[in-house]
């Protein structure tokens, strides 16, 4: 087999590999606990991460909020 086709073989099959063992890990298998359920929170763990870092928090943590409270009151008499 050509070198190039090899190396789109084994990056399909990695990719298929990788998608396939996600959508088995997260599938609702209903409302009994399993042995799958640290993984799936995990993986929901790290999605919400990176959703956060990308895409930034969805609302400000309510420090942040209480510090910018008394500089917008100073601007605006």
């Amino acid at each position: 087999m050509n070198s190039q086709t090899d190396k789109l073989v084994r990056r399909t099959t990695m990719v298929a590999t990788a998608t396939a063992a996600y959508f088995l890990l997260t599938a609702d298998y209903g409302s009994e606990p399993n042995a799958l359920d640290p993984v799936k929170r995990a993986i929901q763990s790290a999605e919400s991460s990176v959703k956060d870092f990308i895409f930034g928090a969805k609302r400000q943590p309510e420090k942040e909020i209480e510090k910018l409270a008394p500089n917008s009151a100073k601007e605006h008499p």
